[in-house]
């Protein structure tokens, strides 16, 4: 029975001495795993196919034109009563935790008229852009690509990205465009036209005596901002700008050209409009006393009210400066090829 005895009680005290030791192990794995977790700062992970997505857009924008036809001679003068509607189509691919590139095609058009926009009782710059009188309308088709930059990145797939964020954007743009203007009522020996009022193309009337290209060239560039609305669509607005490289969006650029150079009577009359200005005050009427009366010996009128290191007024429009307009956008984007479940509870 002693044996017996000694026998448990040897095999208690292993089994006792076991469970102390096990139990000592635990505790120095617990705490050593507990310093790793207070250590750990995450492991990056590229941005897998998983985290990549595309999304379809539709936008309505808005345009704003600031060129030679704008009220003052600021660079970022504009008439805010022609701001003139856009729709717009867009595909998006987000590549990356801040970065997408958007391929998009936009159709709207842009205006202006000195008629309309020019203050005649602004005798220093206004008045001389009221004389002038010269106006136009510019359809725009324009496919750009543009490459955003989110402020706040997004590390998860499509369906955790953050609720909203700013980002920035610039990239390259081609556009088709045709500068138009309505026929006056005679041309300027006071025989009427019979398509008086209707709106034709400048380009081939040669306004100012030289030709441009209709396709051109332009940087887009913004800010905007996205909001999150669901799993699958986004609201964004933005601001931008469209800087082309032709001064020819209102077909006005250089002088006022030797009007027995051009080639028909209405594009005389398209070129030279002063003489359709009634004197509205002293001022107008004393920039207008010497407007023309003929082909030949005419004094044409400043649209920017200085005169010429030689003495002559013929500057029609601000050589060098390129035109540029203003886009403002909402688009409403949606994630395509992705799906998502929620969860079904009995």
């Amino acid at each position: 029975m002693k044996k017996l005895a000694y026998l448990v009680l040897a095999a208690l005290f292993i089994t006792f001495s076991a469970h102390e030791a096990n139990g000592q192990m635990n505790r120095r794995n617990i705490k050593k795993n507990n310093k790793r977790i207070a250590s750990y700062r995450g492991k990056k992970s590229g941005f897998g196919k998983d985290k990549v997505y595309s999304a379809l857009g539709v936008s309505l924008n808005s345009l704003n034109y600031f060129g030679d036809l704008a009220p003052t001679p600021k660079k970022f003068s504009t008439d805010i009563s022609y701001t003139r509607p856009a729709l717009g189509v867009s595909f998006t691919h987000r590549f990356g935790p801040r970065y997408q590139l958007t391929g998009g095609f936009m159709y709207g058009g842009i205006r202006g008229s000195d008629f309309e926009s020019a203050d005649p009782n602004d005798f220093d710059n206004g008045a001389f852009r009221y004389v002038r009188n010269l106006s136009f309308r510019n359809r725009i088709k324009e496919l750009s690509v543009v490459g955003q930059v989110d402020l706040f990145e997004n590390q998860a797939t499509y369906i955790s990205r953050v609720p909203w964020t700013p980002y920035l954007y610039a990239g390259v743009a081609v556009f088709h465009h045709n500068p138009q203007a309505q026929v006056p009522q005679t041309d300027l020996l006071g025989n009427p036209f019979s398509d008086a009022g209707q709106w034709v193309d400048l380009k081939p009337l040669a306004t100012e005596g030289k030709s441009y290209s209709l396709i051109q060239f332009a940087i887009p560039f913004g800010i905007g901002a996205r909001f999150r609305i669901n799993e699958v669509m986004d609201l964004s607005a933005e601001l931008g700008f469209r800087y082309t490289f032709t001064d020819y969006l209102d077909d006005v650029s250089t002088d006022y050209v030797d009007l027995n150079m051009l080639a028909s009577e209405k594009a005389k009359a398209m070129s030279y409009r002063s003489n359709e200005v009634s004197p509205v005050n002293a001022r107008i009427e004393e920039i207008v006393a010497n407007r023309y009366s003929g082909y030949t010996g005419f004094t044409t009128v400043n649209g920017f009210g200085h005169v010429n290191t030689d003495g002559t007024t013929n500057m029609r429009g601000r050589p060098g400066d390129r035109d540029i307009f203003m886009v403002t956008t909402v688009r409403l984007t949606y994630i395509i090829g992705k799906s998502f479940h929620r969860a079904k509870f009995r």
